[in-house]
């Protein structure tokens, strides 16, 4: 790490959560990750037997998470651990939240099938993509936002309270509140 990172002391985990670019496939990085796969397999299959018993894997595997929020599998993420979910939130099946920095969820969000929350950023030079280089920015979730099904919300994104996304949309920049926003990208329609 010293001959990408001369003088930066930091671990690739310390790195990454800070928005710096850190290198990708870094073991304690690949186990943590690991780790959130085998919780959300684990998630599912306890899901389709018992949604109830299956809350403590959901709850070891998200960082935080209202005890009413529900989720339903099957659930993606790199980590887990960096995802804050509020109350009275609802996710329908299949959402991916890759939370290499911060994802926050607010209270009564409705989140349809199939949604992406992607935080990991690429190097444009392709010799630091070469190296595994990657970096991240935080999505923002407001309260009683409602996602379409298949919205894809892009790095470094936050989406104002009481905001809906159309189905299918892209948001690759803020939307305030009170507003209705669709297509790719998004773009403010109407205010609510």
């Amino acid at each position: 790490m010293a001959e990408l990172f001369p003088g930066d002391t930091r671990t690739n985990r310390e790195r990454m959560l800070a928005g710096d670019l850190y290198i990708a496939d870094d073991p304690d990085l690949v186990a943590a990750a690991k780790r959130a796969v085998r919780l959300a397999n684990r998630y599912g299959e306890a899901y389709a037997a018992d949604p109830e018993a299956a809350r403590p894997i959901l709850d070891e595997l998200i960082g935080s998470i209202a005890a009413d929020a529900h989720i339903r599998p099957p659930l993606y993420v790199d980590y887990g651990g960096h995802i804050t979910i509020g109350s009275g939130t609802f996710v329908n099946y299949g959402l991916t939240a890759l939370d290499v920095a911060p994802i926050t969820i607010g209270d009564d969000v409705q989140i349809g099938p199939n949604v992406q929350l992607l935080t990991p950023t690429h190097p444009i030079d392709p010799r630091q993509r070469r190296a595994k280089l990657e970096a991240a920015k935080p999505i923002v979730i407001g309260d009683n936002v409602w996602l379409g099904g298949g919205v894809i919300v892009l790095p470094g994104v936050t989406i104002g309270d009481n905001s809906v996304i159309g189905a299918g949309s892209v948001v690759t920049k803020d939307i305030p509140a009170d507003v209705v926003a669709v297509g790719n990208p998004a773009r403010v329609i109407r205010r609510i």
